[in-house]
């Protein structure tokens, strides 16, 4: 074979492997616990708690007994100083919560585990997670198809709905304003895209797909966490995620 040939076929065998390369997800069939960070830039007490969930990425129980993210509210914003990751429906999924029962109180900083208010971290108790047998959910994700599945452990009526959040690390943010002032502040597992999809359901189980280029929606996202609730309820099901890199896919 010659140069010529021989380079052409590496071309050609590289771009066959970059096409097919994937994010293979997949959580146990045990329950996952998904540990939601109510937080703020705009709050003193705050960057403690965001310290500590940054640790977390060193948890050996990541991504298969351990999903942290983090959504910013808006609700300190006007103390002078504007939280770039703040989204007012970040602010209403913890008051949905409150409504819900599963919350006594909207504050910051403020833990959610598997859909309750956790108040551990406050009394510096161990973070442990849940061990109920409730299925596996999967997700496939590269350039050219993106979808998730569920294969319950028992069989479920109800229709179940995906959520897909886009994680950030490492985000940095000085801050000039406010109760943080002249502090940088780094948040990790912070949320920087959230979706909701519905069902699609069929005779083999539980099915949605996902936008070709869900990865590419924010540039600074590096980690995908996924978690299945029913659509009146927010508690978790079952969650998983990962760490990605979107030149690779």
């Amino acid at each position: 074979m010659s140069y010529k040939k021989i380079i052409s076929f590496i071309l050609l065998a590289s771009s066959h492997i970059s096409t097919t390369l994937a994010l293979e997800l997949s959580s146990p069939s045990q329950q996952a616990s998904l540990l939601e960070l109510y937080t703020s830039e705009g709050c003193s007490s705050c960057p403690a708690a965001d310290h500590w969930l940054s640790q977390l990425k060193q948890d050996k129980r990541l991504w298969q007994k351990i999903v942290p993210v983090a959504f910013h509210v808006d609700y300190w914003n006007f103390l002078g100083w504007k939280d770039r990751f703040s989204q007012t429906a970040y602010s209403q999924r913890q008051r949905n919560y409150k409504k819900h029962g599963y919350l006594n109180v909207v504050y910051t900083p403020g833990f959610v585990k598997n859909g309750r208010e956790w108040r551990g971290w406050f009394d510096k108790q161990p973070l442990h997670h849940d061990s109920n047998d409730v299925g596996i959910l999967q997700a496939s994700i590269n350039n050219t198809s993106n979808h998730a599945s569920f294969t319950p452990a028992t069989p479920m009526q109800a229709p179940l709905l995906l959520n897909v959040a886009l994680l950030g690390f490492d985000q940095s943010t000085d801050i000039a304003n406010g109760e943080n002032r002249g502090k940088r502040l780094v948040h990790d597992f912070v949320v920087l895209e959230f979706r909701q999809y519905p069902q699609q359901a069929n005779q083999q189980g539980y099915h949605w797909s996902l936008e070709n280029d869900l990865l590419k929606t924010s540039t600074n996202a590096s980690g995908i966490a996924l978690w299945l609730t029913r659509p009146n309820d927010p508690t978790p099901i079952q969650a998983t995620g990962g760490f990605f890199d979107v030149n690779e896919l």
